[in-house]
């Protein structure tokens, strides 16, 4: 009995100071996971006040909050999204992680540094510096309204590709200590079969269990832990790990058209368990020397060299833009949540030395608190960088010059035929698309007047076709704006408001048009009301307001029912 009210005071105490913690890294604008891990740094005898002490206490939290952790990762993985994403993905998706893993395993021996020596560190070091956070990641873009650019996009689909590296990995570890092929070949045969059974049975038994208790979310949310546990055992009873049972479950779940439900009721539970994991390693940390920090300095900045240069490159050859591949090696910057549970895996295993382990928990801290702020200013940083290989003759811009229909040096009018063409919209995004398609469908004759400006090539090829003109242009900088023509252009559009716009905003893009486009109708999109008053009294000559034009839209909708209701009752 007294066991068990450690087991709950111990659970109680890691939830309480994870929430306090937590609070202040959210006022400090952190990542939640780094008030979890101090939070259990804090309870620890290593760092703190011992107030978490019980070893078997703090070993079942890790192993329930791993084993839960892991598969609502699996539930995030859909194979069938995967399958979706392109050629060029699931390159980008390859080579990051083998080029990753290959370039610090070569370079690693030669730095010098004091760790890396015992048997499987240096490979360890390798997979856990190539993956990244998919938790801080997808907050921070979604905070910032960057999960649907085309930047989030890729990095969203590297993340996932990381996913289903670190599940191979994973599956290959207890057979490191004796790398046999046929061992190995005998592993991976089993998660094969294992991911067979699990899909098989979630599409032909556990789909009629869901659709028989639909009504009630308890039992679901019931049904889907039982699942969890059903195939960690059969797992462990196979010589897996019981983690990848439980990735393996989350993943033939996701994999069917239940997984969304299943996932929306899991929410709750998925932030508990997440929060023990990560204070049961904060309870773990120990008491960092100088000597640790300043590896754990260095491997942050190899990670950094690292993501750019195994990231930009490729997508840069993809032709996705320059930009964007700065950006997406540049959201990528941090060490992964799943390097934490492959390294808690290997010390199971004899693998890893506590040193290690100490060190890479250190840089995933330190490396979370750096990537706020380079995910938060990720635009300014991938501009930079974007001038500097412009330099060496890599650029959006010199691309496009010999380009199909980018012949941006002759601006407007620059079309061989000869056409006008004195519409210019600035940034190709919702409500550009959405007028694209008016145009399109009304009046398809407008389209040889207009040029759309937007530093993301991903929709060139497409709106040539539809017959329009697409050149680079980035509206955070004027100078990309001088070679468009818009000297002699009639109106100038831009359909992004400042929520959107990266590195500038409408009134500073208003004061740059003024000079550049003299004689044109200026048009520009704002957030409030107040904020169109101001554009309008600075020389714009309309300012589109999304929230303004929907509310009149459902009050004439709304109203004008229930006029012909009234009518019809009247009659």
């Amino acid at each position: 009995m007294h066991g068990e009210e450690s087991l709950l005071t111990d659970i109680g105490l890691s939830i309480v100071f994870a929430t306090i913690l937590s609070h202040i890294a959210r006022v400090l604008k952190q990542p939640l996971i780094l008030g979890y891990i101090l939070g259990g740094a804090i309870l620890g005898k290593e760092m703190g006040f011992g107030l978490v002490t019980n070893e078997a206490s703090i070993e079942l939290i890790s192993e329930i909050g791993l084993i839960l952790l892991l598969f609502i990762i699996g539930l995030e993985i859909n194979l069938s999204e995967l399958a979706k994403m392109g050629k060029s993905m699931f390159l980008l998706g390859i080579l990051q992680f083998t080029l990753s893993v290959a370039f610090v395993y070569s370079i690693f021996p030669f730095l010098g540094l004091p760790i890396g020596t015992e048997k499987f560190d240096l490979l360890y070091i390798a997979v856990a510096l190539s993956l990244s956070s998919t938790l801080i990641v997808v907050k921070l873009l979604q905070d910032k309204v960057e999960i649907n650019t085309l930047s989030g996009k890729l990095t969203v689909g590297v993340l996932v590709f990381q996913d289903i590296w670190a599940i191979l990995f994973m599956g290959v570890q207890p057979n490191l200590n004796n790398p046999e092929i046929l061992k190995i070949l005998g592993s991976v045969g089993i998660i094969v079969l294992l991911i067979v059974f699990s899909f098989s049975m979630s599409k032909y038994v556990l789909a009629r269990v869901y659709k028989a208790c639909a009504s009630s979310p308890e039992l679901i949310l019931l049904t889907s832990i039982m699942w969890c546990f059903l195939i960690c055992g059969i797992a462990g009873e196979a010589g897996l790990s019981k983690e990848m049972g439980a990735l393996v479950a989350g993943m033939s779940i996701a994999a069917f058209p239940y997984g969304a439900d299943v996932m929306s009721k899991l929410i709750g539970i998925r932030d508990f368990f997440v929060t023990l994991f990560f204070v049961a390693l904060g309870l773990k940390v120990p008491l960092p020397s100088v000597e640790v920090i300043g590896i754990s300095m260095a491997l942050i900045l190899i990670m950094l060299i690292v993501r750019i240069l195994t990231v930009a490159p490729i997508i840069i050859k993809l032709g996705t833009g320059v930009r964007n591949g700065f950006l997406t090696g540049l959201n990528l910057a941090q060490i992964s949540e799943f390097s934490l549970v492959i390294l808690a895996l290997g010390a199971g295993f004899d693998h890893v030395t506590g040193k290690l382990q100490a060190v890479i928990l250190t840089s995933t801290i330190i490396a979370s608190v750096l990537s706020t702020y380079i995910i938060l200013f990720n635009h300014q940083i991938a501009a930079i960088m974007e001038r500097m290989v412009a330099k060496l003759g890599i650029s959006d811009k010199s691309q496009e010059k010999s380009g199909p229909a980018g012949n941006t040096e002759k601006g407007v009018g620059g079309h061989d035929d000869g056409i006008v063409r004195d519409i210019i919209i600035l940034g190709y995004f919702r409500i550009a698309r959405a007028f694209v398609q008016y145009l399109e469908d009304l009046s398809p004759s407008l389209i040889k007047r207009i040029i759309i400006a937007d530093y993301n090539p991903a929709f060139k090829e497409d709106l040539i076709k539809k017959g329009f003109q697409w050149t680079y242009a980035d509206l955070a900088h004027p100078e990309s704006l001088s070679h468009i023509g818009l000297h002699d252009a009639s109106m100038v559009v831009c359909t992004i408001s400042d929520s959107f716009l990266k590195g500038t905003n409408n009134t500073r893009l208003l004061s740059t048009l003024s000079k550049l486009a003299p004689h044109a109708k200026i048009i520009l999109t704002g957030d409030e009301p107040a904020e169109a008053k101001k554009l309008m009294a600075d020389g714009a000559q309309k300012v589109i307001i999304p929230g303004v034009i929907t509310g009149e839209f459902l009050y004439d909708y709304i109203t004008s029912g229930m006029r012909s209701k009234v009518e019809t009752v009247t009659e």
